[in-house]
């Protein structure tokens, strides 16, 4: 039977790679890793040579904020375990942070700390498979305060998961649904290019859409009914228990 949590982390990652935060820094930072122009990236690599280089520093970047992840669903489930006790009340909490942050995506008041984005200055040199890997762990860092409000309901989950290893999966599934779409901008990338210029008009519409997704979350957690609503899903999609 399918893991409803394990949709959500998915799909997390997915809300997380179109936000507004990090689908406008796709481009530049893939020119930055391969030390690429604009230009070769608008023809996917002038040569086989630096196609391939797009490709591997982008999958090196990927599995650096992969590890970061992964480590953090590590942890999460670790105090969770130790702290079983106080589980409802670290949910409400939990919950009014997430509902805030929802707040703020919707625009009824802003917090400075969800308005941060990783920076860089542009180079045009490789930064090599290890240097893209760095970066990557570093990059995690810098996403954190304003893909945090997604990410916080999946690490919740991680830590009421049973084991070390079940909250570290939850989190490596959200890494594949934030990594796969990165994965498919460097492989694909005139098409991909073409697709972000187009879309950045929604992202006012997505953002408020995470927005409203964060404030059911929310509201999910502090009322205790997130796995009443995981349950209503399966009763009402009988098709996603025959998944997995």
């Amino acid at each position: 039977m399918i893991d409803v949590g394990i949709v959500g982390a998915f799909l997390g990652g997915l809300l997380s790679f179109v936000s507004p935060c990090v689908l406008p820094l796709v481009p530049p930072y893939l020119c930055y890793l391969a030390g690429v122009s604009l230009r070769e990236l608008e023809h996917g690599g002038d040569t086989p040579q630096s196609s391939r280089r797009i490709l591997f520093s982008a999958l090196a970047f990927v599995l650096g904020f992969s590890t970061v992840f992964v480590s953090l669903g590590s942890v999460s489930s670790m105090i969770g375990q130790m702290l079983a006790q106080h589980l409802p009340q670290l949910a409400l909490i939990a919950g009014i942070v997430i509902i805030l942050a929802g707040l703020h995506f919707l625009g009824v008041f802003r917090f400075l700390l969800l308005n941060r984005e990783a920076r860089f200055h542009v180079q045009q040199k490789p930064a090599g498979l290890l240097g893209a890997y760095v970066i990557g762990l570093a990059f995690a860092f810098g996403w954190t305060p304003c893909i945090g409000p997604i990410l916080m309901p999946i690490l919740a989950l991680a830590g009421a998961e049973d084991t070390v290893s079940e909250g570290a999966f939850l989190l490596l599934v959200y890494s594949l649904g934030l990594g796969v779409p990165f994965l498919m901008a460097a492989a694909f990338a005139p098409a991909f290019l073409g697709w972000a210029s187009r879309f950045r008009r929604r992202l006012p519409y997505v953002e408020k859409a995470m927005g409203g997704f964060l404030v059911i979350a929310g509201v999910l957690f502090v009322t205790g009914q997130m796995s009443v609503m995981s349950y209503w899903l399966l009763e009402t999609f009988p098709s996603l228990g025959e998944i997995g």
